[in-house]
């Protein structure tokens, strides 16, 4: 897979220059429309970058991926050419696990450790249980429409679930057939696992055990909502990232001041 930037990654505002970049990553079968409006809310300085998966929007004619680790080697590589500032990733369900393993390339691969790393609406690595998705596309509609999945609208338009069921279905695959290397090393970088109140697939003995994951700082949060708590929760949500991302660029200036006087 292609390591371009301008191919992996959509940016919805300009910003001339970024203190840092919030990363996101989309849940299965999700654009990177889903964070369309995080820019807006968030502060002018921090750039949001919403990663957009083969197959789908003006990938439409590339062929999906074919596993969550080729992804992340593309958008690791990716990323490594916007690494001038500061780095945060957030992924949501599926591009939660896409960030842990994306932060676990950059950092191993590259020395480039993140900022923060902030999952959502998932179970960590070993404890993900891989499901059966249904064969047939009534059925697999239900159980979309019963887990609330934020393409609803286009998936009652038969024109438009014409377009987006192909990519929906991809992911999920991609999403059942995730299995973490053995013995990853754990992050350096801090974390913070959400979920909303009412996800039945993400109580808070499950969300918690992301802590496993990081030699740093571990924090959760659960937030009124089901699965797709996130989008009726924005403000709140966005606020709360919001707050971590100014602490740890104070921390990182700080950090970078004490370096250059002791160089």
């Amino acid at each position: 897979m292609t390591d371009s930037p301008a191919r992996w990654f959509r940016s919805y505002r300009a910003t001339a220059a970024p203190s840092c970049r919030l990363v996101c990553f989309p849940h299965a079968g999700g654009a990177p429309t889903a964070y369309r409006d995080w820019a807006r809310s968030l502060p002018a300085d921090i750039e949001v970058l919403a990663a957009c998966y083969p197959g789908r929007q003006d990938r439409i004619g590339e062929p999906f991926a074919d596993s969550v680790h080729t992804m992340a080697d593309g958008i690791a590589g990716a990323l490594r050419q916007l690494a001038d500032v500061p780095l945060a990733l957030f992924g949501h369900s599926m591009g939660s696990v896409v960030a842990h393993e994306v932060a676990l390339r950059l950092d191993a691969e590259y020395g480039i450790q993140p900022l923060r790393i902030f999952v959502s609406g998932s179970e960590p690595p070993h404890l993900r249980v891989r499901e059966t998705q249904a064969e047939s596309d009534a059925d697999f509609l239900d159980e979309l429409r019963q887990l609330g999945h934020s393409s609803l609208t286009a998936i009652e338009d038969p024109m438009l679930l014409e377009l987006v069921l192909p990519s929906i279905r991809a992911d999920y695959r991609l999403s059942a057939d995730y299995r973490a290397v053995p013995d990853a090393p754990r992050h350096r970088a801090p974390m913070v696992a959400y979920a909303g109140a009412e996800d039945e697939g993400c109580p808070s003995e499950v969300l918690s055990a992301w802590a496993e994951y990081t030699g740093g700082a571990f924090e959760m949060r659960i937030l009124p909502g089901d699965h797709f708590y996130l989008q009726a929760q924005e403000q709140q949500l966005l606020a709360h990232v919001n707050g971590h991302l100014q602490s740890d660029l104070r921390l990182h200036r700080v950090l970078g001041a004490a370096r250059r006087r002791t160089a």
